[in-house]
């Protein structure tokens, strides 16, 4: 299956060199991005094209800064008709970041794919673009890919946007504490320790998770409480903590989420002064 609407690379011909193709997509990423995303100049690709197909194309968004808040008016092209098409593929496609910005986080990403089919597109109105195209059974996607942020600096944002989330409650947030403790290479444990403020009244909230990972794919979530010491305050997070705490136990297939062709075949999580997220398809 392929996308509802081509994604528009410019005037026809379509690219026959790979630093082509590179401009061009830097173009569509510039056109595609909100007002969020800063320091898209910052970016670097860099392709090689073989045939109808991207042989490579390597990815560099170092530098690049999402922002928390923010709507990308996209990038879509509608010819009043299409007058070629032909099948092509990114045999190899390779994402670095060392690293980019996501809500004032600094975020190492190293990701590698291969096997990612398109559909290249001409219209009548003389552009260019390309569908990509859904992976299938019969063409799955392969691939790995490494995330790390420093743990200091989770922790950091995290605070921010809670105490902005909170304030616009009334709710000041005076102190976040956040504690992660690995429990082996599929597993982890979260205790969070809070005080918060409102008006006269000023109270500590502790909450804790944890999250596996088992052989077969399956996260599951348990051993989830909030709490507090202050009588008043517990009783105001009596509806939270319901919702919260009927989160326990919870098991998502990972693998049964992902489209057919894209198969999680590893995760691993480590924990130490960077939280370091780490995945495979095969």
């Amino acid at each position: 299956m392929t996308s509802a609407q081509p994604l528009p690379l410019g005037p026809a011909p379509r690219p026959t060199t790979g630093d082509d193709l590179a401009a061009r997509l830097r173009t569509l990423a510039t056109e595609a991005a909100g007002p969020g995303v800063a320091g898209l100049e910052r970016a670097r690709v860099a392709a090689e094209l073989d045939g109808a197909d991207v042989a490579s194309l390597d990815v560099d968004l170092t530098g690049v800064a999402f922002g928390a808040q923010q709507k990308a008016p996209g990038a879509s092209w509608s010819p009043a008709s299409v007058v070629a098409r032909e099948d092509g593929a990114v045999r190899r496609l390779r994402v670095d970041a060392h690293p980019l910005t996501a809500v004032d986080l600094p975020v190492d990403v190293t990701a590698e794919a291969e096997g990612l089919r398109f559909v290249w597109v001409e219209g009548s109105d003389g552009r260019v673009g390309f569908e990509p195209v859904e992976p299938d059974d019969a063409h799955p996607v392969t691939g790995h890919a490494r995330v790390a942020v420093s743990r200091a600096g989770l922790v950091a944002t995290v605070h921010g946007l809670l105490a902005v989330s909170l304030q616009s409650q009334g709710i000041t947030l005076s102190d976040l504490d956040v504690q992660l403790e690995s429990h082996g290479p599929r597993a982890v444990g979260l205790r969070i320790e809070a005080k918060i403020r409102k008006g006269f009244l000023s109270a500590g909230v502790s909450a804790t998770a944890s999250a596996s990972v088992d052989a077969a794919m399956v996260l599951t979530v348990g051993e989830v409480r909030i709490s507090s010491g202050n009588p008043l305050v517990a009783a105001m997070l009596g509806a939270v903590r319901g919702r919260v705490e009927a989160a326990a136990n919870r098991r998502i297939a990972l693998a049964a989420a992902l489209p057919p062709g894209v198969r999680l075949v590893d995760v691993r999580l480590d924990v130490g002064e960077e939280l370091v997220l780490t995945a495979r398809l095969g």
